[in-house]
């Protein structure tokens, strides 16, 4: 991303893919930079929520408008793909050097897919919600290289599994692989979610509890806002029912 950004501004920089798998960037020393105009795309790793919220909500049609579709972040849409999600990419451009696109949603069936271990640094914040789709899929899920999980905002590995177990779900931690097995129903919910203070872990399990028959309770949504501010209006205004209680 800095590399785009850094041309938008007035840089000389080359990126370069490397037959060994890594990448050389060159860079010309001391550039006059100068101001520009700056518009940011929708984030992926926000747009996430509801992108599964109308995957998996019977009826659901949205549209995400602008989001950022950099290769290097666009790892859950391979996935949604992959799981038989009905997404279509629509108006393609560019927003400051980012390329974007409108991104329509509708619900359906899922199937479960093998995620490899190469993907995880293009959706590494992904997974919370990958998780949840694969609850709702049919079929048994291997998400593989998850290690870095337990060193983010909390061990998203641990809340994930001990989130979807509470929920009634069949999840099974091998090492850094997790497989998830669904039966193409949600798993019931009823359960308290301990959200470990990590706001990707509380919105993966309130985007649950919009299709589990029993419902999910989240013990602490304040930090939604971290990343989301207006994460539960937004829910709402789709035909969510999230409250605070």
């Amino acid at each position: 991303h800095s590399e785009r950004m850094l041309r938008h501004f007035g840089a000389e920089v080359r990126l370069e893919e490397e037959a060994t798998g890594g990448r050389k960037i060159t860079l010309v020393g001391q550039p006059e930079l100068s101001a520009a105009e700056l518009s940011v795309p929708a984030d992926i790793s926000s747009a996430a929520f509801p992108l599964a919220a109308a995957l998996l909500v019977p009826g659901s049609c949205i549209l995400l408008k602008n989001v950022g579709v950099n290769p290097l972040r666009c790892g859950l849409l391979e996935c949604v793909r992959e799981m038989g999600g009905d997404i279509e990419m629509l108006d393609r451009g560019e927003l400051s050097g980012e390329p974007v696109a409108d991104i329509a949603v509708s619900a359906g069936k899922l199937r479960a897919i093998n995620v490899p271990a190469a993907r995880a640094p293009s959706m590494i914040d992904e997974y919370p919600i990958l998780a949840i789709l694969a609850a709702c899929a049919e079929g048994t899920s291997r998400m593989c290289g998850l290690g870095e999980l337990r060193h983010k905002e909390s061990d998203r590995f641990a809340a994930i599994v001990d989130g979807l177990e509470a929920c009634g779900a069949s999840v099974v931690a091998e090492q850094d692989d997790l497989l998830i097995t669904g039966t193409g129903t949600p798993p019931r919910g009823g359960a308290n979610i301990i959200s470990r203070l990590d706001h990707r872990i509380a919105m993966a399990f309130l985007v649950l509890g919009m299709v589990s028959r029993n419902g999910i309770t989240i013990d602490d949504g304040t930090p939604i806002a971290t990343s989301f501010p207006g994460f539960v209006e937004l829910m709402n205004s789709l035909g969510g029912q999230i409250k605070d209680g």
